[in-house]
């Protein structure tokens, strides 16, 4: 006899949380002031849980031009292993950096929502003018 695990918390009823499938990666990209891959353009969420891995991307606002690097990227179909490659590759104008599920994420959209959300209210607003405006 085999059991289905169900997604509610059987005390609560409650959705489960927990997303142990779901990954997020903040992209990043060339900050000229600094003269590192340090500024976030977009937030990447994967869940590769289903057959056909769910993809999400969250763009960060106004910075069309300095995120075309991931928008090439991103046009082919992602999957950790091209996202391991890009790690191995990071380094030069283009980065990414791993970022935790947060509490709470009722979907994976949500998750990359609320990274997005963090990084505009406390990453963005601390990193000095690009000085390309």
């Amino acid at each position: 006899m085999t059991t289905e695990t169900d997604p509610t918390d059987a005390e609560t009823g409650e959705p489960s949380t927990a997303a142990p499938a779901w990954r997020l990666w903040i992209l990043l990209v060339w900050h000229p002031a600094l003269g590192l891959p340090v500024d976030p353009v977009a937030v990447l969420g994967l869940d590769e849980s289903r057959q056909s891995a769910e993809r999400v991307v969250r763009w960060v606002p106004l910075v069309y031009e300095p995120a075309d690097p991931w928008r090439e990227r991103l046009g082919e179909t992602t999957t950790s292993q091209g996202i391991e490659r890009w790690i191995a590759q990071s380094g030069g104008a283009c980065s990414l950096e791993p970022a935790d599920v947060p509490e709470g994420a009722l979907d994976l959209t949500h998750a990359a929502d609320l990274v997005l959300d963090e990084l505009l209210a406390e990453v963005i607003p601390a990193l000095p003018s690009r000085g390309d405006g």
